[in-house]
């Protein structure tokens, strides 16, 4: 998982809330987009396996290259219809919009206040259904078709891919990659100065919370304390040379991040998703990744923190002091796709997808010797974009190496890394916390009740009605594509 400084704003705003995506389909507009039925038939079913399961099983799929070739032009062609769709229905919501605003600021109109009410919420409606036409055209669908091409270059390129690891592992060739000397973790120097990093990563969380961006933490001792302890564990067993710092943040993003010197923040959200001890192990153990490979203040480098902060301010008092922004701008930064999560994440101001696959290695290996199970991070990973990924943790992928080779490079450090007899993958200590946790998420859901958000409908409005996308079904469902191979169809209308 990436380490920002921006998404737990966005989750101090949705704190409780779920919000599903509208889809709404144009029924006279037949697109064109040709669908090979003996190609698409015996490979949406391997599309829609977990990476491990396809990790296993690639090696004895038959698929030929005019097969894979001919999915790759769909997934392109269905891809780009789907995205041509909801930027096609987000222009004519707003000529909709514009012709509404019109007539409810037309001077010459005599309007009752029933009619006025009627325009204001037929205009809001409008507004936040056009913010998520916009976030499933510029990323969710974007993202969910990226996942189902590794998928298939996986099923492509993983035979070939795997001899070559298994040829490095017959000739040793595998002790001389990168970082290939686990054995002496904790005595090696990923980057050297971790210490200077501590001052940089104190003034970070001092204007955080001083700025109002910084979500309350999580009270339950037994859930922090929990946390603490597992975080603690690989450290122990990393390059950490520096205290770690580790804050449990009642948000409900799926989401953890980190700060140079040693501070760990999980929200509470990954907490929810996480299904067993390796899985939280690993999406820990790259968080300390960044933080030993100094990434934070590699990046830092390019701005100083107090400008970072400042524009984020910015964005956070338009939110913030009453409600200046549209409610198309709240999804927007709600996302994350632009605005405030822009603003702070110290990722975005320099090269950052290599950092993340260190990261991934240095992770794995943090777990691994930490004695869990390795795999469990990618089946993190697996989860986000797959089952989570579509509305909860679409913002995660944002500027991430392609999935595939982040899936591969994982996968090739687990086959290097000596074998153990026995790997933790789940523990009672880690059943005790989630019902703990169960608790947690009453009281939170509870306080957002009354929690002031731009997510008001006026006085009157009916609910806006929106179809969720479920997790686990195709993408193709959000799309009215022709050849019976779509699923359910969804409509929505303004």
């Amino acid at each position: 998982m990436r380490s920002r400084t921006g998404r737990f704003l966005l989750a101090l705003l949705s704190v409780g809330m779920v919000v599903p995506l509208a889809a709404w389909h144009d029924r006279n507009h037949k697109p064109s987009v040709p669908l090979t039925p003996a190609v698409f038939r015996p490979l949406q079913k391997d599309l829609q396996k977990h990476y491990l399961t396809l990790f296993k099983e690639s090696p004895e799929l038959e698929f030929s290259s005019y097969q894979i070739q001919q999915m790759h032009d769909y997934l392109d062609k269905a891809k780009s219809y789907c995205v041509g769709e909801y930027k096609n229905l987000a222009a004519k919501r707003k000529s909709h919009i514009e012709k509404l605003k019109a007539e409810l600021h037309n001077k010459d109109a005599k309007l009752s206040r029933s009619k006025r009410r009627k325009l204001r919420c037929k205009i809001q409606k409008a507004e936040l259904l056009r913010s998520e036409d916009l976030v499933l055209a510029r990323h969710a669908i974007p993202i969910a078709y990226a996942n189902k091409e590794a998928k298939l270059d996986l099923i492509q390129q993983w035979p070939s891919d795997l001899k070559t690891i298994k040829q490095e592992l017959a000739d040793g060739a595998y002790r001389h990659r990168r970082w290939g000397d686990v054995q002496d973790i904790g005595f090696r120097v990923i980057a050297p100065g971790q210490r200077k990093d501590i001052k940089t990563g104190q003034e970070a969380v001092r204007q955080m919370k001083e700025s109002g961006l910084m979500p309350p933490p999580v009270r339950n001792k037994k859930v922090v304390d929990y946390v603490k302890s597992v975080a603690e564990k690989v450290a122990a067993h990393s390059d950490l040379h520096v205290p770690l710092h580790v804050t449990v943040l009642n948000s409900n993003e799926i989401n953890a991040f980190s700060f140079p010197g040693g501070y760990i923040f999980v929200d509470r959200g990954l907490l929810n998703a996480a299904d067993n001890e390796a899985e939280l192990a690993g999406v820990i153990g790259h968080e300390i990744g960044h933080v030993v490979a100094r990434h934070g203040h590699k990046l830092m480098e390019r701005q100083t923190v107090a400008g970072i902060f400042y524009q984020g301010a910015q964005v956070a008092a338009m939110v913030l002091t009453g409600g200046i922004a549209s409610i198309g701008t709240y999804y927007a930064i709600q996302y994350g796709f632009y605005g405030l999560s822009m603003a702070l994440d110290l990722r975005l101001l320099g090269v950052s997808r290599q950092f993340e696959l260190q990261a991934d290695q240095l992770g794995i290996q943090y777990a691994w010797n930490s004695g869990y199970d390795p795999e469990g991070f990618i089946r993190f990973f697996d989860k986000m974009a797959t089952d989570e990924g579509y509305v909860n943790g679409v913002g995660w992928f944002y500027d991430h190496p392609p999935f595939y080779l982040r899936m591969k490079d994982a996968m090739r450090e687990i086959m290097f890394l000596p074998k153990k007899k026995r790997y933790i993958e789940n523990t009672t200590a880690f059943m005790r916390m989630k019902k703990e946790l169960v608790k947690v998420n009453a009281r939170a859901k509870k306080k957002a009740k009354n929690r002031p958000s731009l997510h008001r409908h006026p006085q009157g409005c009916p609910a806006v009605h929106k179809v969720e996308y479920k997790a686990g079904e195709p993408i193709e469902t959000l799309c009215h594509l022709p050849g019976g191979y779509t699923g359910k169809q969804h409509e929505h209308h303004p």
